[in-house]
């Protein structure tokens, strides 16, 4: 298209004239051209210095639905000759390029945002507030229900997230009820969004809900929830790829909440059994004072190898049975063997009184187990008379009790044993002493005796340094005996690598003593 400069049309081609249908010789650009081609004209055009045969783009424009380049060329001040190329494809291009190269970084900075954290209610706002933040007006997450009440996370057009639980039937909302169930979307335009209960509609919206999408959130192997996602009508509808994009985003959230969920109910079931692998925590029996120390050898482990239980008798007149036990090995698995022992010396107890018997018995359970663990156990037998705690003490392959006695000496309890689950037949010796008040004996670990620290990092704590320790020890209660132990190994070893460390202190109290509620029946100990 040709025109002067005075801004009239000069000369049409063909594909010109089909372009601007309107345009005639001698008509103004400005009636029949786009505000941002004549515009153009007149800059080019006024423009006296330009050189003969300038070339270039001078505007870019829609004319209808397409896209134009146009480019200027003239003689010398003579008409502006106008070129006009359709690169409404190319732009097109350019755009879904710009707006993928977009998406990609969004999904990626949303799986960076929803995988920080193995919280499911956290996972569930990062849900919701990032398809705010890009996909539309409002979202509502929806958690598969517990019982008849399903957990929902609601996000406005502000960014603030609420939680609730709702009691409703998810086929109030059209597509929900399938996408609980893992099943594909349905496409938004055969959803009403009048249709949609209040409940489904979080408060902010600005005006009435127009565009709706309902995409599954995939988790592994069962679904995650569901999102709902809306648009109120003054914003465009969602577009196919739109949709696809929401799904893409959806399969993502889905996993990280999946992730959370599967973490939560591991760290669940991991408490519950915990619970019972865990050393219980001791107090005085019938007059005695026990107290238990442990120290697990990896730093983010709470039970390992090592363990202790107190077994008060039925009644006063039978003993207390303190069992202290190091399984070989570490870690979980030996964790899961120490609770078998504890739970099969729970199942023995009416034996307690014959430790050959227990130990007999226990070994017999362990060489019939598909483990190929051993483990070391100390038997105590407690009871108190008058003012004097009686023990017997079995040792089974494990490191002699040490007592301490008034005046601060320690001895070695005369009593040792073979190992537990590793051969046919079990022999132990017992030992019978007497605790007079203050004096203490301590079961221990090798754990404590075999710690590595010192100087160099390569010294055992040994047998001597616990007798000395022990010997500070002397008039001690139980628990301040086994605090101290612990310590004093613990401070050995440093941050250097060692076993699981066990203790468990029987003390003689000084002001124990017999009390009768009404004067005449048989009384009980108080501290």
């Amino acid at each position: 298209m040709v025109a002067d400069t005075q801004g009239r049309v000069v000369e049409l081609n063909p594909a010109a004239t089909r372009l601007f249908p309107q345009a005639r010789h001698g008509c103004p650009l400005r009636d029949v051209a786009p505000a941002w081609l004549f515009e153009a004209h007149d800059r080019f055009a006024a423009d006296t210095v330009a050189a003969p045969d300038t070339d270039g783009i001078s505007a870019t424009g829609r004319i209808g639905e397409r896209s134009f380049e146009a480019h200027p060329s003239r003689s010398g001040h003579g008409p502006v000759v106008w070129w006009l190329f359709d690169d409404t494809g190319r732009r097109s291009a350019e755009d879904e390029l710009r707006s993928e190269r977009e998406r990609t970084a969004f999904l990626a900075r949303a799986s960076t945002t929803l995988l920080a954290s193995l919280h499911v209610e956290t996972c569930m706002e990062a849900t919701a507030r990032l398809a705010v933040e890009h996909l539309a007006d409002a979202a509502v997450t929806v958690a598969p229900a517990r019982g008849r009440s399903s957990p929902v996370t609601f996000c406005g057009p502000s960014g603030e997230v609420t939680h609730s639980l709702v009691r409703a039937d998810p086929d109030d909302v059209p597509g929900l009820s399938e996408a609980l169930r893992g099943f594909p979307p349905v496409p938004s335009r055969w959803i009403d969004p009048a249709a949609l209960p209040d409940w489904a509609v979080p408060d902010g919206l600005t005006g009435p809900v127009g565009s709706v999408v309902v995409s599954p959130l995939p988790g592994h192997g069962v679904p995650a929830g569901a999102l709902i996602l809306l648009r109120t009508e003054d914003r465009r509808t969602f577009s196919e790829s739109e949709e696809t994009f929401a799904r893409l985003f959806a399969a993502r959230a889905g996993a990280a909440i999946s992730a959370a969920r599967m973490y939560a109910d591991q760290a669940a079931i991991t408490t519950t059994l915990m619970r019972d692998l865990l050393p219980p925590r001791l107090h005085s029996v019938r007059g005695v004072e026990f107290a238990g120390a442990y120290r697990a050898s990896g730093r983010g482990d709470r039970v390992g190898g090592d363990f202790y239980d107190v077994h008060p008798g039925a009644t006063d007149e039978e003993e207390t049975l303190v069992v202290l036990g190091d399984v070989a090995g570490k870690g979980l698995e030996a964790a899961v063997l120490t609770g078998k022992i504890r739970n099969t010396l729970q199942a023995l107890l009416p034996l307690a009184a014959d430790h050959q018997s227990v130990l007999g018995l226990l070994n017999g359970a362990l060489l019939t187990s598909h483990h190929t663990r051993f483990a070391t156990l100390a038997l105590a037998s407690v009871i108190r008379r008058g003012g004097t705690v009686r023990l017997r003490l079995t040792s089974a392959g494990h490191p002699a009790p040490l007592i301490v006695r008034a005046d601060g000496s320690v001895e070695a309890a005369d009593t040792h044993g073979t190992l537990v689950g590793a051969f046919p037949r079990i022999t132990s010796t017992t030992a019978h002493l007497e605790l007079a008040p203050g004096e203490t004996c301590l079961l221990f670990t090798d754990g404590i005796i075999e710690a590595r620290g010192g100087p160099l990092g390569d010294e055992l704590f040994g047998t001597e340094r616990l007798t000395q320790a022990l010997a500070e020890c002397a008039g001690m209660s139980a628990e301040a005996v086994a605090g101290h132990v612990q310590m004093l190994a613990a401070q050995w070893v440093g941050d250097g690598r060692h076993d699981d460390m066990a203790v468990v202190a029987v003390t003689a109290p000084h002001h124990a003593h017999l009390s009768a509620v009404d004067g005449r029946t048989r009384g009980r100990y108080t501290a």
